[in-house]
Protein backbone atom coordinates (compact mmCIF):
# COMPACT_ATOMS: atom_id res chain seq x y z
CA UNK A 1 0.00 0.00 0.00
CA UNK A 2 1.50 3.23 -0.98
CA UNK A 3 0.95 6.25 1.49
CA UNK A 4 1.28 9.45 0.76
CA UNK A 5 4.52 9.89 2.96
CA UNK A 6 6.06 7.50 0.57
CA UNK A 7 4.66 9.77 -2.60
CA UNK A 8 5.69 12.78 -1.16
CA UNK A 9 9.42 11.16 -0.57
CA UNK A 10 9.80 10.06 -3.93
CA UNK A 11 9.04 13.17 -5.44
CA UNK A 12 11.38 14.54 -2.88
CA UNK A 13 14.18 12.33 -4.16
CA UNK A 14 13.81 13.00 -7.03
CA UNK A 15 13.26 16.99 -6.92
CA UNK A 16 16.88 16.77 -5.24
CA UNK A 17 18.17 14.08 -7.83
CA UNK A 18 17.31 17.04 -10.61
CA UNK A 19 18.95 19.73 -8.76
CA UNK A 20 22.11 18.21 -8.43
CA UNK A 21 23.76 19.30 -11.75
CA UNK A 22 27.63 18.20 -12.87
CA UNK A 23 29.83 20.89 -13.94
CA UNK A 24 30.66 18.62 -16.98
CA UNK A 25 26.99 18.15 -18.08
CA UNK A 26 26.75 21.99 -17.36
CA UNK A 27 29.33 23.09 -19.78
CA UNK A 28 28.61 20.67 -22.55
CA UNK A 29 25.12 22.35 -21.99
CA UNK A 30 25.78 25.60 -22.07
CA UNK A 31 27.37 24.81 -25.39
CA UNK A 32 31.52 26.02 -24.26
CA UNK A 33 32.13 22.33 -25.01
CA UNK A 34 30.75 20.36 -28.25
CA UNK A 35 30.76 17.23 -26.26
CA UNK A 36 30.33 16.19 -22.94
CA UNK A 37 33.20 14.11 -23.12
CA UNK A 38 35.27 17.01 -24.42
CA UNK A 39 34.04 18.73 -21.28
CA UNK A 40 34.92 15.90 -18.81
CA UNK A 41 38.27 15.93 -20.37
CA UNK A 42 38.92 19.76 -20.27
CA UNK A 43 37.96 19.40 -15.46
CA UNK A 44 40.35 16.05 -15.94
CA UNK A 45 43.26 18.53 -17.48
CA UNK A 46 42.87 21.19 -14.80
CA UNK A 47 41.05 23.47 -17.75
CA UNK A 48 38.60 24.47 -15.34
CA UNK A 49 38.82 26.36 -11.73
CA UNK A 50 36.48 26.91 -8.93
CA UNK A 51 37.57 30.48 -7.12
CA UNK A 52 41.41 29.33 -8.45
CA UNK A 53 40.97 25.71 -7.43
CA UNK A 54 41.35 22.95 -9.96
CA UNK A 55 37.78 20.36 -9.67
CA UNK A 56 37.13 17.15 -11.18
CA UNK A 57 34.05 16.72 -13.55
CA UNK A 58 31.79 15.04 -11.28
CA UNK A 59 31.45 18.58 -8.77
CA UNK A 60 28.06 20.23 -8.68
CA UNK A 61 27.11 23.16 -9.95
CA UNK A 62 25.82 26.03 -8.03
CA UNK A 63 24.22 29.33 -8.66
CA UNK A 64 26.62 32.61 -8.62
CA UNK A 65 29.56 30.28 -8.77
CA UNK A 66 32.61 31.71 -11.06
CA UNK A 67 34.03 29.31 -12.88
CA UNK A 68 37.75 30.09 -15.58
CA UNK A 69 37.48 27.54 -18.14
CA UNK A 70 40.37 27.31 -20.62
CA UNK A 71 39.31 26.39 -24.11
CA UNK A 72 40.89 26.27 -27.59
CA UNK A 73 39.49 29.46 -28.71
CA UNK A 74 39.48 31.51 -25.29
CA UNK A 75 40.20 31.63 -21.87
CA UNK A 76 36.36 31.88 -20.14
CA UNK A 77 35.27 33.71 -17.15
CA UNK A 78 31.91 32.68 -16.48
CA UNK A 79 29.25 33.36 -13.46
CA UNK A 80 26.45 31.20 -13.09
CA UNK A 81 22.94 32.41 -12.90
CA UNK A 82 20.43 29.24 -13.27
CA UNK A 83 21.10 26.08 -13.79
CA UNK A 84 20.75 24.16 -17.65
CA UNK A 85 20.09 20.24 -17.36
CA UNK A 86 20.00 19.32 -21.14
CA UNK A 87 21.48 21.12 -24.48
CA UNK A 88 19.53 23.67 -25.79
CA UNK A 89 19.84 26.27 -28.71
CA UNK A 90 22.25 28.90 -28.20
CA UNK A 91 20.18 31.74 -28.09
CA UNK A 92 18.51 29.61 -24.79
CA UNK A 93 21.90 28.82 -23.43
CA UNK A 94 23.46 32.60 -22.92
CA UNK A 95 20.76 33.31 -20.28
CA UNK A 96 22.44 30.70 -17.60
CA UNK A 97 25.29 32.44 -17.31
CA UNK A 98 27.04 36.07 -17.64
CA UNK A 99 30.09 36.31 -19.31
CA UNK A 100 32.28 38.07 -17.36
CA UNK A 101 35.79 37.50 -19.22
CA UNK A 102 38.38 40.03 -18.33
CA UNK A 103 38.23 43.02 -21.44
CA UNK A 104 42.42 42.25 -21.65
CA UNK A 105 41.37 38.40 -23.00
CA UNK A 106 38.66 39.84 -25.43
CA UNK A 107 41.16 42.07 -27.15
CA UNK A 108 44.06 39.44 -27.56
CA UNK A 109 41.43 37.44 -29.25
CA UNK A 110 39.91 39.82 -31.66
CA UNK A 111 43.55 40.37 -32.29
CA UNK A 112 44.89 37.54 -33.13
CA UNK A 113 41.59 37.12 -35.44
CA UNK A 114 42.46 40.08 -37.42
CA UNK A 115 46.09 38.69 -38.31
CA UNK A 116 45.23 35.27 -39.05
CA UNK A 117 42.83 36.41 -41.45
CA UNK A 118 45.34 39.09 -43.44
CA UNK A 119 46.56 36.35 -45.38
CA UNK A 120 50.00 37.53 -44.63
CA UNK A 121 52.29 35.35 -42.41
CA UNK A 122 54.45 36.81 -40.20
CA UNK A 123 57.52 38.38 -40.53
CA UNK A 124 60.84 35.96 -40.83
CA UNK A 125 58.47 32.73 -40.43
CA UNK A 126 58.00 30.06 -42.56
CA UNK A 127 59.17 30.03 -45.81
CA UNK A 128 60.16 32.53 -48.00
CA UNK A 129 58.20 34.72 -50.64
CA UNK A 130 58.55 34.22 -54.10
CA UNK A 131 59.62 37.80 -54.06
CA UNK A 132 62.33 37.09 -51.29
CA UNK A 133 63.73 33.91 -53.21
CA UNK A 134 64.04 36.25 -56.44
CA UNK A 135 65.47 38.91 -54.00
CA UNK A 136 67.45 36.58 -52.93
CA UNK A 137 68.88 35.92 -56.12
CA UNK A 138 69.52 38.79 -56.94
CA UNK A 139 71.45 39.55 -53.93
CA UNK A 140 73.70 36.63 -54.38
CA UNK A 141 73.92 37.37 -58.19
CA UNK A 142 72.42 34.01 -59.54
Amino acid sequence: MITLKTILFLNFTTFMQKEKLRIDKYLWSIRLFKTRTLSAAACDNGKVKLNGVTIKASKSVAIEDVYEIKTAEKKWVIKVTDLLFERVKYAEAIKYYIDITPVEELDRIKFEAAVFHTGKRLSKVGRPTKKDKRDLDTFLGE
